[in-house]
């Protein structure tokens, strides 16, 4: 069974952090490109930032540069996002998605496999 576990979220004031962290199963974790979306209330899922667990290419979206770092453990099958200098703006459900195509960034149309979701809220 595919799974993708995410967790870390929680409610932080404005400027401080979190990390996020993606648990995945069930799929070969190396053959995909891994990464986080994002969507909060009355606004479309976007993309916030992606990795290529076998070439270790990145991506992030123009709103988080500079303040989010994605990283992968391949032997724990597991992607974190480490968010800081959080901003109310980055309030949303932030949800880990998979996608065996390896280009960057991951199309939404194109995702193979979705998380759960982990609700980030930011207070300012």
């Amino acid at each position: 069974e595919v799974q993708l576990v995410e967790s870390g979220g929680g409610l932080v004031q404005a400027g401080g952090s979190l990390r996020l962290s993606c648990a995945a199963s069930g799929f070969a974790f190396d053959d995909y490109a891994i990464g986080w979306f994002r969507q909060a209330p009355g606004k479309e899922r976007e993309g916030v930032s992606f990795i290529s667990t076998s070439g270790y290419s990145k991506y992030y979206a123009d709103s988080v540069k500079g303040r989010f770092t994605i990283s992968s453990d391949n032997a724990k099958n597991t992607v974190y996002l480490q968010m800081n200098s959080l901003k109310p703006e980055d309030t949303a459900v932030y949800y880990c998605a998979a996608d065996l195509d390896p280009e960057l960034p991951i199309l939404i149309t194109t995702v193979d496999y979705w998380g759960q979701g982990t609700q980030v809220t930011v207070s300012s």
